[in-house]
């Protein structure tokens, strides 16, 4: 005898454990597919755009889209990725040869902190600049060591980069020729209403967009003004700090803060007290005036997200998910919001949005070649 709903239970199982077979599949990738699909969405209206200019000569337009984004993202990205290497390996030479005045400067700034934090770091031997470089000097040591011993390790690491970019730009390449059509199977498969499921992929891709070109911008902004004012102030290495500045902006609300209050605090412990107050004003004002209206401008405006839940999933989606949290997290934010309304009768089929008729007529359409 044959229960009613078994064959149909048996299958949803079945396709329960493939789905998630294939998932465990593409995991290693999965920051691949996540960017490839992300630069496709914030790219296609260009190679909309161009294709329109070419007479409809979808896979050249994609091709030549792919050629703007090599030149435009990844060709500076690796352009400041090779001149901080080369600043770090300055610094960490200096380290190694004793050649460096971050000892004294290190030992100027715990001279004038309390005297029980002292005998703290006396019992370290970190009370004076020789034994503070003594143990920089070990940390430098240790660190050629370790890297001689993973060479390997780095070499792998290296490899499986190279590996994730090129399958990032040979998905890139398709999803900007065949996107429309792939949405178009995805939404077709999905057992919801043209409404709900039309405002769920608008409510991805406006958030990934949104969070990726906002957050971007921001970090641009901030490490540029960030390294100019280490370099007025004759701080070494504004290449290097405006790069962790750029990075650690991605966190809202604390970001390059990180940063720029330990040299403040340098700076007036030294009694260098124009450019510790120049640090404060500046990073007060001008980063902060960046941060709080380029920010919600560019991210909360589109996310239609208050700023305290942008800060949340981003420190909980970077907790989970890595450097890919600072999308993931807000995106999962913006689509637990958008289901929750939804339900509740907010977001009804008289208010949510729908993709625009175009993209629909190419997603029927079926991929060239």
């Amino acid at each position: 005898m044959r229960v009613n709903g078994l064959s149909k239970g048996f299958f949803i199982l079945i396709l329960f454990i493939v789905t998630m077979a294939f998932m465990d599949v593409l995991q290693p990738y999965y920051s691949s597919v996540l960017w490839a699909a992300i630069l496709a969405i914030i790219f296609h209206p260009m190679k909309t755009k161009i294709r329109h200019s070419l007479g409809d000569k979808n896979g050249i337009a994609s091709l030549l889209t792919l050629l703007v984004i090599c030149l435009i993202v990844f060709t500076p990205l690796a352009i400041i990725a090779s001149s901080l290497a080369i600043e770090f390996n300055v610094v960490y030479t200096k380290l190694q040869h004793n050649n460096t005045q971050l000892p004294t400067i290190i030992a100027d700034v715990i001279q004038h902190l309390p005297v029980w934090a002292q005998h703290s770091l006396a019992e370290y031997n970190l009370d004076s600049a020789s034994g503070i470089q003594e143990k920089l000097s070990g940390f430098a040591l240790k660190g050629s060591q370790y890297l001689a011993g993973s060479v390997f390790l780095i070499g792998k690491g290296t490899f499986s980069f190279v590996v994730g970019f090129g399958i990032m730009l040979y998905l890139l390449f398709f999803l900007l020729k065949d996107g429309a059509y792939l949405v178009n199977l995805i939404l077709e498969a999905l057992p919801l209403s043209k409404h709900v499921k039309h405002h769920l992929f608008l409510k991805f891709a406006a958030v990934s967009r949104a969070t990726v070109k906002g957050t971007v911008v921001v970090a641009l902004v901030q490490g540029a003004l960030g390294g100019l004012a280490f370099w007025i102030t004759g701080i070494d290495g504004v290449l290097l700090w405006g790069a962790l500045m750029a990075f650690l902006s991605l966190i809202p609300a604390v970001g390059s803060a990180i940063i720029w209050v330990p040299a403040a605090i340098f700076f007036f412990a030294s009694s260098m007290l124009w450019q510790g107050i120049f640090i404060v004003v500046f990073f007060v004002v001008v980063i902060g005036l960046v941060d709080n209206i380029l920010r919600p401008l560019l991210v909360g405006k589109d996310t239609k997200m208050p700023d305290y839940l942008i800060l949340i999933a981003t420190l909980g989606g970077m907790e989970v998910y890595g450097i890919n949290g600072f999308v993931i997290g807000p995106l999962i934010a913006a689509l637990f919001i958008a289901c929750w309304n939804i339900l509740s009768g907010r977001d009804n089929q008289g208010n949510i949005e729908e993709i625009n008729e175009e993209f629909i007529e190419d997603g029927k359409a079926p991929p060239e070649g």
